[in-house]
């Protein structure tokens, strides 16, 4: 066996394993409204109807890694109006190797927010307890069909959905 049989493939100049590893976590922005506290938090009154809103932008920095943003909002309210409003921007620090950059788009803005979402989603579970409310525990979202229903979405209009 010679010396480069030896090596990993890494290193005799194969293409790196694809990867990704997150660096840091962090609450970029955070806003809980309870704008008719503390009458809306007697018991009784209807089932609120619950507004979802889910984003994710990723923008690359100059030493090579990658911020991700997951922005989620929960707006809820009655006929008589509104509950609570609970907004998140929650975001991550990246570093992915091996990703050819036909692929970068998607890691970036479907496997990487789905790597935030379990910690973003008990950061809401949490505000929304801490304001008096049973706790919103928000479904899994599927990144991938979001993704893509943007991306034909900007399509459609001439934009190009991608990396800020």
């Amino acid at each position: 066996m010679s010396d480069a049989e030896s090596l990993p493939a890494a290193a005799a100049g194969a293409a790196p394993e694809p990867g990704i590893r997150i660096l840091a976590q962090f609450i970029r922005d955070l806003s809980f409204e309870n704008p008719r506290a503390p009458d809306i938090l007697r018991a009784g009154g209807s089932q609120p109807q619950i507004d979802m809103g889910v984003e994710m932008n990723a923008r690359g920095r100059e030493d090579g890694l990658f911020e991700v943003d997951l922005k989620l909002s929960a707006r809820a309210a009655r006929e008589d109006g509104p509950v609570f409003v609970v907004e998140l921007v929650y975001g991550g620090l990246f570093a992915i190797d091996g990703v050819p950059a036909e692929n970068l788009e998607p890691v970036l803005l479907v496997e990487c927010p789905r790597f935030l979402f379990p910690f973003a989603r008990r950061i809401i579970g949490d505000v929304t307890s801490d304001g008096a409310f049973p706790p919103l525990m928000l479904d899994p979202i599927d990144f991938g069909a979001v993704y893509m229903a943007r991306k034909a979405e900007a399509e459609n209009m001439g934009v190009v959905v991608g990396t800020a």
